[in-house]
């Protein structure tokens, strides 16, 4: 076991090390100088590390439980977001581990929280360490190790189940390893195709990277302090809009379209719901401001841009959102408790677990009406869907009981209701910026030490669906306990 867990662990770290060669170069090409070493030396590290444990470790059998494979994805995204803060915190630019470490978990859960005040001052390759980290972390550091490396066969599709959002977690081909890599293609493909048209619009090449990378990954990193908007451009706000609403659908589902399961895709209930609140929202924000009165009224892009970002939990701004009409505000806020599809790269409750709670509710409208009735709940076009009611009854519970109490610790430290609460949901949904004292325009800097280490553990709990983190917990009380009964 020892090994198959130190085999996992140091198979991501050398390709989480590897991704360090991006920024090396940036750095080298800008004539940074102070942070070609900052990146070059984890990245050796990393490299060391992995290859001693994969030659350790060979010939080792491979077994890996469901327990542990919880446990291994735990540890595995806790050892990530500590090595990505690495060069963050040896870079200079973080006022303390603490800040390093809150703004790498930040970046591989997608959240797009930061501390820092002026992310325009950071010398550029190390902004696009940042937004790379939304990119690894997007579709899933274990989805790509298993992609890349035959990881454990059934052992990996555990793994994957562990690491993946939403309630239904399946492959669509016979080999986890093959649907890995579809999933990666796919992803790598949006991400050089977003980069491409922003580069044609005249975004140099830095930009054009940065910006793919926090969009695929509905991250919300930028590496301006005005975000989208401070291209100040049109065309690149819509360009935005469109990959944050084909990054924010199943990626599961561009996997059956490659292999000609249209019917599935067109079946797909979460899709239907999730194009129709987008595009009813939009309207709505667009209808509210417009009669509102307000000379400064937002056009249909802003609109669509500030929902997607929202429903994607993407966080990019083009315009404030709390200078908004309330009404429009609150329609932003009630998409926080949706996010978007599960198995694509935004965070969220997913609009599925929605869907599955009110079809329950109307059987037992039915019932109550029609005893002796017999209603079966469907999804997807298929029935005898029931079984996910009481999986996503207890990820309800377990998901606002830590809303609930991230947003205790945030009146604790003096934050008001409203913004404790509104901070609780972005932090848990990986949204990123919130309401109140901490809108699009702010940011975490100012925040206690002890809030920001619960923010950290709340960001990834959310990133994992709340069970991995609960498992591993679990897992260690327990052997904390035997050890000192023995």
């Amino acid at each position: 076991m020892t090994y198959t867990v130190l085999r996992i662990l140091t198979y991501v770290l050398g390709i989480v090390g590897t991704a360090l060669a991006l920024p090396l170069m940036v750095a080298y090409l800008e004539g940074e100088e102070k942070m070609i070493g900052v990146f070059a030396f984890p990245m050796v590290v990393a490299w060391a590390f992995s290859l001693m444990f994969m030659i350790r470790a060979r010939g080792k059998p491979s077994v890996l439980g469901i327990q542990e494979a919880f446990g291994v994805v735990g540890v595995l995204w806790l050892v990530i977001c500590l090595f990505g803060a690495v060069p963050l915190y040896f870079s200079g630019e973080f006022n303390s581990l603490t800040d390093a470490v809150f703004e790498s978990i930040s970046g591989f859960t997608t959240t797009g929280a930061t501390i820092l005040s002026d992310v325009e001052t950071l010398p550029r390759s190390v902004n696009l360490w940042r937004c790379q980290t939304h990119w690894l972390g997007g579709m899933g550091v274990v989805a790509l190790a298993v992609a890349m490396i035959p990881l454990l066969g059934a052992g990996g599709f555990r793994l994957i189940k562990a690491e993946a959002t939403g309630p239904d977690k399946d492959k669509f081909t016979s080999s986890i390893t093959t649907t890995a890599k579809l999933l990666w293609f796919v992803y790598c493909g949006l991400t050089a195709l977003m980069a491409i048209i922003l580069w044609r619009m005249g975004l140099d090449y830095i930009d054009s990277l940065a910006l793919a990378f926090s969009t695929l990954a509905t991250g919300g990193f930028s590496m301006y302090n005005a975000s989208v908007g401070a291209f100040n451009n049109p065309d690149v706000t819509w360009v935005c809009t469109v990959f944050m609403f084909l990054s924010s659908i199943s990626f599961i589902l561009y996997g059956r379209l490659f292999t000609r399961r249209f019917p599935e895709v067109l079946a797909n209930s979460e899709l239907r719901a999730f194009i129709l609140i987008v595009a009813v929202s939009s309207l709505a924000v667009w209808l509210i401001e417009s009669v509102g009165g307000r000379p400064e009224a937002l056009g249909l892009r802003d609109a669509s841009f500030g929902v997607v970002s929202i429903i994607s939990t993407s966080g990019f701004m083009v315009s404030d959102y709390t200078t908004w009409l309330p009404a429009s505000q609150m329609v932003l806020l009630l998409l926080c408790f949706t996010g978007a599809c599960s198995g694509s790269t935004s965070g969220g409750v997913k609009i599925v677990r929605w869907i599955i709670l009110a079809k329950q509710f109307v059987n037992e409208m039915r019932r109550l009406i029609h005893p002796y009735g017999v209603f079966t709940l469907r999804l997807n076009g298929t029935s005898g869907r029931e079984v996910f009611v009481p999986i996503v009854a207890a990820f309800f519970f377990a998901y606002f009981a830590l809303v609930a109490v991230t947003a205790f610790f945030g009146a604790l430290a003096g934050l008001g209701p409203f913004t404790s609460f509104s901070v609780a949901l972005s932090m848990v949904g990986n949204i990123g910026p919130a309401f109140g004292d901490f809108g699009p325009q702010a940011n975490y800097g100012s925040i206690p030490m002890f809030l920001k280490w619960w923010y950290m553990f709340a960001m990834l709990a959310g990133r994992l669906e709340i069970y991995t983190l609960l498992i591993l917990i679990g897992a260690l009380g327990v052997k904390k306990r035997r050890n000192k009964i023995i």
